[in-house]
């Protein structure tokens, strides 16, 4: 069983932070005197460290709860051990800021100020300590810290939103000289031949009647032109632009991590045969799904999952993000169709549960099960 302990994309800059703090809470909570006996405090900090984890991987309303709770526990143990123990609640301001909803992060920021003034007011009375007179400054600075943290992760979206925005750009500038070269090709080339084939073809209607011998030999030019064309398309096919779906899946994953969603790519089984141009529409639509899983999902992670069933190869991209409700409109889906509809496939974009988007690529492959038969 794959067991989560800490998100991946966190660990090169919160891992030893979250962990020092962690071991500091405890040493001071075990350490101190006070009136809780030892299973309460080892009860709390057992809750306080299920709902530090819940804070790590979600950001909806499970998310709040576990603020919410973390920090009732920490005004316990402000008000019963020391306020000092109110540092560790920069732990779930960090988690606010991550958090999807606006009104979960001002929830949470009114819990932060309400920790405060409900330790400082109760604890004040025992003696004013030098933890009284900088709770206040740590107050402001907790309570500012999610809006601090939304604003820094809103401008790295941004970022990798501009950076997906220039890769597509540039792809689509590939394929627009791509399309003037094959157009330009087929003019040249295929164009004349065709053309040729259409005179011959007049000519030996015209001789038909009257010279036979004259009609076969405009019918052997016939073939022989059309022998030309069928080579000058092979020739054409040959050149585009191949995308291996094996490389652009690795390409994606190594895209999506960049873009600081964690990725998984499941493989149960792969296609007994696909055509080259089957291969590259595939690829191309499955870039154009993963894009709008950067673009548009605000997603944490995104399986790819390929497979055959039922004599269809079935590509899927999940994401666990806002859903199909909340996004914007135009997101591509209809240029994924037009690629698959030209392979006789079929796409279906849908919400998933329990949270998400998937998006499926089906492709039939049983015509190609019978070629090999032949």
């Amino acid at each position: 069983m794959n067991v989560k302990i800490y998100p991946k994309e966190q660990m090169k800059h919160y891992l030893i932070v979250d962990a020092i703090s962690l071991v500091f809470l405890f040493f001071i909570v075990l350490e101190t005197e006070t009136v809780l006996g030892m299973p309460l405090r080892l009860a709390l900090l057992a809750i306080f460290l299920f709902t530090f984890y819940i804070g790590l991987w979600y950001r909806d309303g499970r998310l709040l709860l576990a603020v919410l709770v973390g920090l009732a526990i920490l005004t316990v143990l402000g008000v019963l051990i020391k306020p000092a123990v109110l540092l560790f609640g920069f732990s779930f301001a960090d988690f606010l800021g991550r958090a999807t909803s606006h009104w979960h992060r001002g929830i949470g920021i009114a819990a932060i100020g309400a920790m405060f003034l409900i330790v400082f007011f109760t604890t004040f009375d025992m003696g004013f300590g030098w933890e009284h007179s900088v709770l206040l400054p740590i107050m402001i600075l907790q309570m500012g810290f999610p809006l601090l943290i939304y604003i820094q992760d809103k401008n790295m979206h941004l970022k990798d939103e501009l950076l997906v925005a220039n890769h597509q750009l540039e792809q689509q500038s590939i394929e627009e000289q791509e399309r003037h070269r094959i157009a330009r090709d087929l003019h040249d080339t295929l164009g004349q031949t065709l053309t040729m084939i259409k005179l011959k073809s007049e000519l030996s209607a015209k001789w038909i009647d009257r010279d036979v011998e004259q009609a076969k030999r405009e019918l052997v030019d016939i073939l022989s032109s059309s022998r030309i064309a069928l080579k000058q398309v092979r020739e054409l096919v040959s050149e585009m632009k191949f995308i291996p779906l094996n490389k652009e899946v690795e390409q994606l994953r190594h895209i999506l991590t960049q873009a600081g969603i964690d990725a998984t790519v499941e493989v149960e089984e792969a296609p007994s045969l696909l055509s080259s141009v089957e291969e590259t529409m595939l690829s191309l639509s499955l870039r154009e799904a993963v894009t709008n899983v950067i673009k548009h999902s605000e997603a944490t992670h995104c399986l790819i999952k390929l497979r055959v069933e039922s004599d269809t190869y079935h590509v899927q991209v999940v994401d666990n993000g806002i859903g199909l409700q909340q996004m914007k409109n135009g997101m591509g889906t209809q240029t994924m169709k037009e690629r698959m509809q030209a392979i006789l496939g079929s796409v279906t974009v849908e919400d998933y549960v329990p949270g998400g988007t998937s998006v499926s690529l089906r492709l039939p492959v049983s015509h190609h099960e019978r070629r090999v038969l032949e």
